[in-house]
């Protein structure tokens, strides 16, 4: 016993239990933060703000790794000093990087866990996720290219020479990757001129592009369209077509022709009379826009009136049910006046003293 414990005394073995007690104590630490970081996330929630929530959230993470980043790299100059192991003299560059890296993936999660209270607050008036996203990415890919710098910075590379480079090299990027940067500098207008939004449904005139906007990335914007397929649109696409947002519009409009038979034209002025009086008193019809019921054409088969109104819903499902509701009340107010809705009828005129000739139906005798 005495023996082992003047061995262990020794300089060469003391090292051994210098590191193992410093990777004990990192074990114990990191254990006694995640208890005191779940119970401050317990104590956060209980708080009127998400913002507290969302700074413990993002820090659980890279604190724990952090602790055994410092504790392990510690052991390894302990550990260096009495080997000098060739590799365990790069622990202080490790750590270096690390701590960068863990910053980084700290300001991420920060940033995306930010989004998620901007987008779902607590007093349920979220933002526009579509600035919310732009904002996010940018903010992420800056903290990723500092991040960059700042490790080139820490392996001995010298920034101002880089971005130098950067600079007489930007030209020849440029050419390079032109489509690229027209996505990207139209993804950057679509932020701008904000045409449109994620959950917008929006269609173009000039091609074949309708549904609802998913997501709007740095260089695609995604559309599913209306039989659920994901249409993928580079975003310089936007910079020089027509897009229609029917999403923004105000009221869903009626258009509608209605022919009543020519056997029915004195009717016709009291028709068109109660169909207008139906549409203003109409609950779901928007009397503060346009409302024309006349009649305004001699068609080859019937006498046409027309129905020009707005509806106050622009839901696509619930529109459609106040348009069958209106039809059917014209319907029934053609009804009631004893006239009929025509359809299209040819009338064969022959002379009076002329006539079809009489078929014998008669069965001679015998037969």
């Amino acid at each position: 016993m005495e023996n082992w414990i003047s061995g262990l005394s020794r300089s060469e073995s003391l090292w051994l239990l210098q590191v193992f007690m410093v990777v004990l104590a990192t074990l114990i630490l990191a254990t006694f933060v995640r208890g005191i970081l779940k119970g401050l996330l317990k104590h956060a929630h209980k708080t009127r703000t998400r913002w507290d929530d969302t700074l413990v959230e993002a820090a659980i993470a890279p604190l724990r790794w952090l602790i055994w980043l410092v504790g392990l790299s510690w052991a390894a100059e302990l550990a260096h000093d009495v080997t000098e192991d060739s590799l365990l003299q790069y622990a202080d560059l490790v750590l270096r990087i690390g701590i960068v890296v863990l910053l980084t993936w700290f300001l991420v999660r920060l940033v995306k866990y930010g989004e998620q209270n901007f987008l779902a607050p607590d007093d349920g008036k979220p933002a526009d996720p579509t600035t919310v996203m732009a904002v996010g990415k940018l903010l992420r890919i800056s903290i990723v290219i500092t991040a960059a710098l700042v490790l080139l910075q820490t392996l001995g590379y010298s920034i101002s020479g880089v971005l130098a480079f950067g600079g007489i090299g930007g030209i020849a990027v440029g050419f390079a990757a032109k489509d690229l940067l027209a996505n990207f500098f139209g993804s950057l207008m679509i932020y701008l001129d904000r045409p449109f939004k994620v959950g917008d449904w929006v269609r173009s005139p000039d091609q074949n592009i309708e549904g609802t906007v998913e997501e709007i990335g740095l260089r695609l914007t995604r559309i599913r369209t209306f039989d659920k397929r994901p249409l993928y649109v580079p975003n310089q696409t936007f910079t020089h077509i027509s897009v229609e947002n029917p999403s923004r519009m105000l009221n869903r409009r009626i258009y509608e022709t209605i022919g009543v038979r020519y056997e029915d034209v004195s009717k016709l002025p009291a028709i068109v009379d109660d169909v207008r009086t139906m549409l203003e008193s109409h609950e779901e019809i928007d009397t503060d826009q346009t409302l024309i019921v006349n009649f305004n054409e001699f068609a080859n088969s019937s006498l046409n009136f027309f129905v020009y109104t707005f509806t106050k819903t622009i839901n696509w499902v619930h529109f459609h049910q106040v348009k069958q509701d209106v039809l059917l009340q014209i319907i029934q107010i053609i009804e009631r006046h004893g006239a009929e809705c025509a359809f299209p009828t040819r009338t064969l005129h022959l002379a009076g003293s002329q006539q079809l000739p009489q078929l014998d139906t008669e069965a001679p005798e015998g037969q």
